[in-house]
């Protein structure tokens, strides 16, 4: 039987976010397991590891806001703008003052064009860039938008710079410590990172890894589990009668009416059973209707009865 549901895990330095996903693939049996936003194996914090159906949803949970909390060494650029990187430039930093820094943390606030670093996930013609970077090959990336929500100056003690920033989604930290370097003029890399929240999950409730294999030795793992609508609780939501729970079976558009904003193009609604069951991720079309985007199982297809087409993936 498929364990549908999401870990809030405490990344530890020196691994990947691939080897955390590996150990709870490997400790719960369960073969779907998939993490919502790739920490650098250096860094710590939240992570976000999804089993089973919940990995459906690893979308939606990609663009979540994040907190971060990390140290920007001055003076010193690296070309992956950390410090795992080769050191490619280095400058005496000692006149850089924390006046300076408050104004350049000032400028970053908002909506800012970020280029990714080369040594990032990213695809480029079907390769990682990470992969082109370790062959020596540098291309162009195209800037991208993200929205920096809050950066505030945490400590000041020269060279070392420690912010705190709310950002949305696909913000690189190491980018913009380069960037603030380069507003200096001194050049700076991220010397160290810890991710202290991915909405809506906090470190503070984060499970090490040794406290959840732990957990899954003794059985009772389940109890740390987060159900998969726990992390859409934002969106609206609607109860379907028999009609319309039929037809969302069968991924046919359904007629919901919200008040408020709900109806806009593009907004999604969570979509439950009459029986209470988390049911669908619906979408609103541009005709009107609501799409069945996302469909999933439900206990009486659990139970060995015939599912519905669209609850087999």
């Amino acid at each position: 039987m498929s364990v549908d549901g999401i870990l809030n895990v405490l990344k530890p330095a020196g691994k990947t976010s691939f080897d955390v996903v590996s150990l709870v693939r490997r400790w719960s049996g369960e073969r779907r397991v998939g993490h919502a936003g790739t920490l650098d194996p250096d860094a710590t914090g939240v992570l976000v590891v999804c089993l089973g159906q919940a990995v459906r949803i690893v979308e939606y949970l990609m663009g979540a806001g994040k907190t971060y909390q990390a140290d920007i060494e001055l003076g010193v650029t690296t070309d992956t703008y950390d410090a795992a990187g080769k050191v490619v430039a280095s400058c005496d930093p000692s006149a850089v003052t924390e006046g300076q820094v408050r104004r350049v943390l000032d400028a970053f606030h908002g909506t800012i064009r970020q280029v990714p670093p080369m040594h990032s996930a990213i695809h480029h013609k079907g390769k990682r860039l990470y992969e082109l970077a370790r062959k020596g090959v540098e291309v162009e990336r195209e800037p991208r938008r993200v929205e920096i929500l809050r950066l505030e100056l945490l400590a000041w003690r020269p060279p070392l710079v420690t912010i705190e920033v709310d950002c949305s989604g696909g913000t690189y930290v190491r980018s913009l410590a380069q960037d603030i370097g380069t507003a200096l003029g001194c050049g700076a890399h991220l010397r160290d990172l810890v991710r202290l929240k991915c909405e809506p999950f906090h470190i503070d409730d984060a499970l090490s890894l040794e406290v959840l294999e732990e957990a899954f030795r003794c059985g009772d793992w389940r109890g740390h589990l987060h159900s998969m609508d726990e992390v859409l609780l934002e969106w609206p939501a609607a109860i379907l009668d028999q009609e319309s729970d039929a037809l969302v079976r069968k991924g046919a558009d359904v007629d919901l009416h919200f008040a408020g904003d709900a109806g806009l193009v593009g907004s999604h609604c969570r979509a439950y059973s009459a029986d209470g069951h988390f049911l669908a991720v619906l979408a609103k079309t541009h005709t009107g209707p609501w799409h069945p985007e996302k469909v999933f199982r439900t206990p009486c297809c659990e139970a060995g009865q015939e599912p519905p087409p669209c609850c087999s993936g």
